[in-house]
């Protein structure tokens, strides 16, 4: 047997004979030694400072991490998931775009690698534990659980299929968000210093928008976040969600516009939607582009409701 693990034919066998499974790097490192005992005895007695089998793990983890850019620019078939920690491997033939064909038609279905429990002896056997298939509108109740629950915004969706159509199709694409958000500025304050705040009539509000996908990485990167700039126009703060952000320049690409365009990025925990993060906050905007929200209102019928609940907000102080 050779006795070198040479890492990146490693990750490659593992991979490529389990594609569409997602591999924590541990997981990788911890097949690695079981399968090349020989070679990883080898690297542990040639370093000079790994001394136990959990050190060769870590330095294994440290050393796909710091190879991986250079083997994707090398490997289009090699994939990662971003915005997420640990980070998840993957093997796939299918081109970026075809991946979110698949995700956002209901042919997403993939396998995520079934590690031992805790405290359960590891093992070489690749088990498959199956990531359920969701449809784009399954997210946006979680959104609304995860804003509500770590940023006080109550949430509501805005549903396309109530809007007028009166500009005939594609008349209003790229109008309205999939979700919106309304947030109290004065929840938690003295009864006397809200009244105050009413009296004067300073901000009490801020309103929120969320344009929600699946999956986004470099084939829609760019689509997907100039969508939520065009219709996070008239709120305070715009985000662009996605379950899934895939692709070794996608957050980068992301960040640039970003800079330019101030639309936040969340990545929502499918499993558990509490856990959820904002990646990037939102810049603010400091005023709400109020003739823009009657023209969403005049459209569609869902907005024009949320719009009555700020009004009544601004009466009664209730949400």
């Amino acid at each position: 047997m050779n006795a070198k693990l040479d890492l990146k034919k490693r990750v490659i066998e593992l991979l490529s004979a389990n594609p569409e499974t997602r591999f924590k790097a541990r997981d990788i490192a911890v097949w690695m030694t079981e399968n090349y005992p020989e070679a990883a005895a080898a690297k542990m007695q040639k370093s000079g400072f790994i001394e136990n089998q959990a050190q060769l793990l870590n330095q294994i983890v440290a050393e796909i991490g710091s190879n991986r850019p250079q083997w994707q620019k090398q490997l289009p078939q090699l994939r990662t998931t971003d915005g997420v920690r640990p980070r998840l491997f993957y093997w796939t033939e299918k081109s970026e775009a075809e991946q979110v064909a698949d995700v956002e038609s209901g042919r997403n279905l993939f396998v995520e690698f079934g590690a031992p429990a805790e405290h359960a002896e590891p093992t070489a056997t690749v088990v498959e534990k199956k990531v359920v298939r969701r449809s784009e509108h399954d997210l946006y109740p979680m959104l609304i659980e995860f804003m509500e629950s770590e940023h006080n915004v109550r949430g509501q969706r805005i549903d396309e299929k109530k809007s007028s159509n009166k500009y005939g199709s594609g008349g209003n694409k790229w109008l309205l968000p999939d979700v919106v958000g309304m947030e109290n500025l004065t929840d938690g304050l003295h009864p006397e210093v809200v009244t105050a705040i009413r009296e004067s009539r300073d901000t009490r509000i801020r309103l929120w928008s969320f344009e929600v996908k699946l999956l986004i990485n470099r084939s829609n990167a760019r689509e997907t976040y100039f969508q939520a700039v065009s219709n996070s126009s008239w709120a305070n703060f715009g985000y662009l969600v996605a379950a899934n952000f895939e692709g070794a320049e996608t957050m980068k690409e992301l960040r640039i516009l970003y800079a330019m365009h101030g639309i936040g990025l969340i990545r929502l925990d499918e499993e558990n939607p509490p856990e959820s993060q904002v990646l990037v906050p939102a810049r603010e905007r400091p005023d709400l582009e109020w003739a823009m929200c009657s023209r969403l209102a005049v459209e569609n019928k869902d907005f024009q409701q949320f719009m009555t609940k700020v009004r009544q907000f601004f009466q009664t102080g209730d949400m």
